[in-house]
């Protein structure tokens, strides 16, 4: 069996896409499945991993050469919103057009139940849940660079992070109000910035941040962002899934979620401490920052390292099944079911 494997704008996209590419690639591998990256229709199967115009241009092209097409949902309307400059605008024009796009393919990937849910109300195309998986290999090591990157950015245990594109849906107002509420903790955001891009309400958040929060922009070895920090801080309002957190938790990190649909397989004081959100703030409408208090008295709690070490200790044994052994089978059963 050979996968056309494409990802359109490949050297242009990062962040969870990019990464779950990788991570899907890795596991073809694996599975010593054959594939190309190019879009070149000579597969038993076609695999998009993004729906712009020039894969929905060669799904058709498969259409109509019976050749079954696969398509991942990574993106819709709903986390589209509060990323980068312009997305609001875009979100309400883009649902029609993913409708659309995903109704082209005999099966879609959603990342989570949370995203095929989602999915369900966009199009009655088949879907499949398969997580985005986390590579425990990448991560192998990490300790080792903890004291040189709390000396980089002048960070004090504990330290509360958190990892990925620095914009507004995942929390920023939120992380840099905890900042200034608890000034005896550091806290830091590990990767871009890309202020370009911004808005003008993300680019003043970051430019007025306390002196106590630090955003780092991109660094080459994300190894280092888990050996420095200590409370893996998530308020995002929206998710698809969240490869950093369960990186966080493969690092056996304790880790802090706003709760919301997409988090729901968590257990709250388990292997992670939640933070209850009113309706208002869920799905695609507009996001208040309501629930400070709560992520102000969440943090104060996780101040004691007995509490961070047992949900640390929870969350590394919770995030097994999402390692890309175990992820990689299912792969394997979908070409062949499609195919």
């Amino acid at each position: 069996m050979k996968i056309n494997h494409y990802l359109e704008f490949e050297k242009r996209i990062t962040g969870g896409i990019h990464e779950s590419v990788v991570h899907q690639r890795k596991m073809l591998d694996r599975l010593d499945l054959r594939y190309t990256t190019e879009p070149t229709l000579d597969g038993d199967a076609f695999h998009c991993n993004l729906m712009g115009p020039r894969s929905v241009w060669y799904a058709k092209r498969a259409r109509s050469r019976d050749i079954p097409i696969v398509a991942h949902t990574h993106v819709t309307a709903e986390d589209f919103g509060d990323s980068f400059r312009f997305t609001n605008t875009l979100a309400k024009p883009l649902q029609p057009y993913l409708e659309w796009a995903y109704g082209l393919a005999d099966a879609l990937v959603c990342p989570s139940e949370y995203n095929r849910r989602l999915i369900e109300t966009y199009t009655d195309a088949p879907t499949t849940v398969i997580s985005n998986g986390v590579d425990r290999e990448k991560l192998e090591g990490f300790e080792s660079l903890e004291a040189e990157y709390r000396e980089r950015y002048d960070l004090d245990p504990p330290v509360v992070f958190l990892v990925g594109h620095v914009i507004k849906r995942k929390g920023l107002e939120t992380f840099v109000e905890l900042a200034r509420r608890l000034p005896d903790l550091d806290f830091a955001w590990f990767g871009p910035l890309d202020l370009s891009l911004k808005g003008r309400e993300t680019t003043r958040l970051i430019e007025e941040s306390p002196e106590n929060c630090t955003f780092t922009g991109y660094i080459d070895d994300v190894r280092g962002a888990y050996a420095a920090g200590d409370i893996f801080c998530f308020p995002t309002h929206e998710e698809n899934e969240g490869i950093a957190l369960l990186e966080a938790m493969t690092a056996g990190k304790p880790v802090l979620v706003r709760d919301i649909e997409t988090f729901s397989w968590l257990e709250d004081g388990e292997d992670c401490l939640k933070v209850s959100t009113s309706k208002s703030e869920q799905g695609s409408g507009p996001r208040s920052e309501a629930g400070v208090d709560a992520f102000e008295d969440a943090l104060e709690r996780l101040e004691d390292p007995d509490l961070r070490r047992r949900l640390g200790s929870t969350a590394t044994d919770r995030s097994e099944r999402f390692s890309l052994e175990t992820v990689a089978n299912q792969y394997r059963s979908l070409y062949e079911e499609v195919a």
